[in-house]
Parts: structure tokens; C-alpha cells; sequence
């Protein structure tokens, strides 16, 4: 079903529990954390992840995430090598940090790999597309007062360290009719920054990232969130998310601040890939995208004209 998150009370808080599996044909993603992910100051949910994790690699056994699907209707190939991608969008904080490894070569880290994100701001709009309506009732997306670019919020590469690592920095997603909360997401392997973006290389893996309800809903009662209302799709009734826990892609998330979730949260998860496979999720099979009819007037056609091409610069 559907739930309004305006009216749901949130009683608990709960972390999201690492879940295994054997490596699918085409070896796709792993779930959980690394011990590369720590921070100094590693909680006992991540430091209880990170040793399930290094467990499950230890043993050669790569635990797996969903299928790739298809990229869904809100993809710019123009996203840029940064690690802060909020542009000025306002929201709750969030820090990801995802490892790449080979799933195919018992889950030995992948340097050099490039991992792209994009999501939608807080009251549902995606930059570049942001006539498309988020459903519910939602103020316009500049009313929001940031100085954000309209084509390149919210979007960014990272490229993946000696361990594998990436690191984003961004805002907790809002929502749009008919779909979960979540973020996009492509793994790249063969080819390398230039002019402050990445060229070249294939597409290993296109897919979602997923959040606990409860903690989901309890974000949308905060400001700016809370100024879209409507019925919000939970993870059981998404189109895209299969109900696989973390080998579906639902982050493992450790909020910065237990009794002030204002305060942000941190996201963890392994992706498994198998460096010789393509996966780009342009088209219409695999999962199917965005898992239904796009929201309200999701515009059509190509990219806007006034895009950034593949040479504009970025921060790293």
C-alpha cells in the first residue's frame, strides 16, 4: 500500500540488517560495508556491517544485489567528478560511501571505477526536467531559494580509490508519484577524468539505491520535505525495489545524530560488478526503469539544449 507520510508516527528507529546471497550470472552487486568504509569514529552498526561484510568476502562468497534495470526517465550524460553534489539544494544531509569489487574475483576491490549518482531534490524534482511534476502537492522547484543549476544538481562521478571507496556528499532524496524514495545510480570501469568529468570506459551496472520506510517518513515531516504533501509509495508497493533487504539495494544507514535526525545520516553500501560485463539500462528492458509511467508531464525527447557538455568543470 501507500502511505501518507504526513500522517504515519515514526516509534523506532532501525538499522538495516546486511543479507547475503550467492553471486548471480554477470556477478552483480554486494551488500553491506568494508572495513575501507571507517570513519574514526565508527559506530557499532557499521563496525557489526563491516566485519559481516568482510566475513562473506573472506570466504570468496559475494553477497548480491538486484538486477540491473534501465536508467529510468530523468538520466543527463553530463554529471561531474564531485564529491559534493547539492549544488545549494536544501535537505536533510547525507553521506555515501559505496565500494566497488569484483564480483567475479572474489570481491577484490575495483580501483579506479567510477560510480555516478543522481537523484531527485526534496520536494521531488530532478534537475534538468524540472517542469515534470512529483505528484502529491509540492511548491515549484525555484521556490526553493537555492543557487543551484537547474541541469546538474544532485548528479555527480566519483572515482573509486586503492580500495575501492567513493564518497558523495548529498542531501537525503524526496519523493515522486509513483516511486519510493531512492537514488540512481552507474558503475563505470575503462576510462578516466578529463576536464573535470569522466570519459570513456562501458557501463557495468546501472541500479537503485533504497531507504527504510520508517526513516524515510520520519525525514518527510522535516523541513524542506514536508512541504510536499501526498501519498508517499512505500518499499513493499515500489515498482522497482523487489523486497531483497541489501541485496536489493537498500543502503544500511547510521544517522549522525540519534536523537536529531535533522542532523543527517550516513549510507553504506558494497557493489559487486563484473568488470567485463555492460549494462548501460538505456532502453526498455531489464526491471524496467522507473517501474511505470514517468510523473505527471515527464518531459520526452532529448537532454536540454543548454545541458553542460562533457567539458564543463567541476570541483573534485
Amino acid at each position: 500500500m501507500t502511505g501518507n507520510h504526513k500522517d504515519k508516527s515514526i516509534t523506532r528507529r532501525r538499522a538495516i540488517a546486511v543479507t547475503g546471497g550467492t553471486v548471480a550470472a554477470g556477478g552483480l552487486a554486494v551488500a553491506g560495508y568494508q572495513a575501507a568504509f571507517a570513519d574514526t569514529g565508527t559506530t557499532t552498526t557499521e563496525a557489526a556491517a563491516t566485519a559481516s561484510t568482510t566475513a562473506s568476502e573472506s570466504a570468496g562468497t559475494c553477497m548480491t544485489l538486484m538486477s540491473s534495470v534501465t536508467e529510468g526517465p530523468y538520466y543527463l550524460d553530463n554529471a561531474l567528478v564531485r564529491k559534493d553534489i547539492t549544488e545549494g539544494k536544501s535537505g536533510v544531509p547525507l553521506t555515501l560511501r559505496l565500494t566497488v569489487v569484483d564480483a567475479t574475483d572474489g570481491c577484490t576491490p575495483v580501483p579506479g571505477a567510477a560510480v555516478e549518482i543522481w537523484h531527485c531534490d526534496a520536494w521531488g524534482y530532478y534537475s534538468g526536467y524540472t517542469t515534470a511534476n512529483p505528484g502529491g502537492s509540492a511548491p515549484a522547484e525555484s521556490e526553493d531559494g537555492s543557487t543551484a543549476n537547474d541541469n546538474t544538481y544532485l548528479r555527480g562521478y566519483q572515482i573509486a580509490n586503492a580500495n575501492g571507496v567513493v564518497k558523495f556528499e548529498t542531501i537525503f532524496p524526496g519523493w515522486y508519484t509513483p516511486r519510493t524514495c531512492h537514488i540512481h545510480l552507474k558503475v563505470h570501469t575503462g576510462g578516466q577524468k578529463e576536464d573535470g568529468t569522466y570519459a570513456g570506459g562501458k557501463v557495468n551496472y546501472t541500479g537503485q539505491l533504497f531507504f527504510d520506510d520508517e526513516i524515510a517518513q520520519e525525514i518527510f515531516t522535516l523541513e524542506p520535505y514536508s512541504k510536499h504533501s501526498g501519498s508517499y509509495t512505500t518499499l513493499d508497493d515500489d515498482m522497482v525495489y523487489d523486497g531483497g533487504g541489501a541485496s536489493s539495494g537498500l543502503l544500511t544507514l547510521s544517522p549522525v545524530k540519534k536523537a536529531d535526525p535533522s542532523k543527517g545520516y550516513k549510507g553504506f553500501l558494497t557493489i559487486g560488478i563484473d568488470p567485463d560485463a555492460e549494462n548501460t539500462g538505456a532502453g526498455s528492458g531489464g526491471g524496467g526503469g522507473e517501474g511505470g509511467t514517468p510523473p505527471g508531464d515527464a518531459p520526452t525527447g532529448p537532454p536540454p539544449s543548454d545541458a553542460p557538455s562533457a567539458s564543463a568543470s567541476a570541483s573534485s
